[in-house]
């Protein structure tokens, strides 16, 4: 299913079953959107994303970065971060998420796509540190890309367009029965930075 074309429309559900994904089109002028990718590509402490993957070491060229509310860690693809300080920026792009969703979140998983030949590959966000079907509050800056679901069992796919300055929300049961994927593209040569934001259940 291809949603490029259709109107922006926060209640309709991009999932044609097992889970909730809606898209809230651009929450801000172009001019206001562009400032804000400027902020975040100069004042967020961008590192190269590493992952253990069949136990090697492999470092990729999309950068990413992790903030929260406090000092607790995040675990993924067998690597373990530390979350940073909330930044002036982040913190009213957090409570644009949540004013705009009804949602609440304590931390976010900040990504760089320098360009369109850096992606990301078929996964789901299923860590054991997230809320369990819990908001994941998808925010995008600069370049236009495609981001693309598929369901697990039936391989059904769904796509769309994320604009410059826009918000997509997935939950319920999203992550138990989706994949999703920024896949490459040679068309694009303009940066993306993709903020997160998540709730993390801090444990005992």
């Amino acid at each position: 299913m291809d949603l490029f074309s259709a109107e922006p429309d926060e209640n309709i559900n991009l999932l044609p079953k097992d889970g909730t994904v809606n898209y809230y089109g651009t929450l801000m002028p172009q001019v206001k959107a562009n400032e804000y990718l400027v902020e975040l590509l100069e004042n967020i402490n961008w590192q190269n994303d590493q992952a253990i993957i069949f136990g090697k070491l492999i470092i990729t060229k999309r950068k990413v970065a992790w903030y929260g509310d406090t000092n607790f860690s995040y675990t993924y693809s067998n690597t373990t971060k530390e979350a940073l300080a909330w930044t002036p920026a982040l913190r009213k792009l957090k409570a644009l998420a949540e004013a705009t969703t009804g949602e609440t979140y304590n931390s976010c998983l900040l990504n760089l796509y320098h360009d369109g030949n850096e992606g990301m590959a078929w996964h789901s966000d299923g860590e054991k540190d997230l809320k369990k079907n819990g908001a994941i509050a998808s925010m995008s800056f600069g370049a236009e890309r495609k981001f693309a679901f598929k369901h697990k069992k039936t391989k059904e796919t769904v796509s769309k367009i994320l604009q410059n300055g826009s918000l997509l929300v997935m939950k319920d049961e999203t992550q138990t029965h989706w994949l999703h994927r920024l896949p490459p593209t040679k068309l694009i040569s303009k940066p993306r930075v993709n903020l997160t934001f998540r709730t993390i259940v801090l444990r005992p």
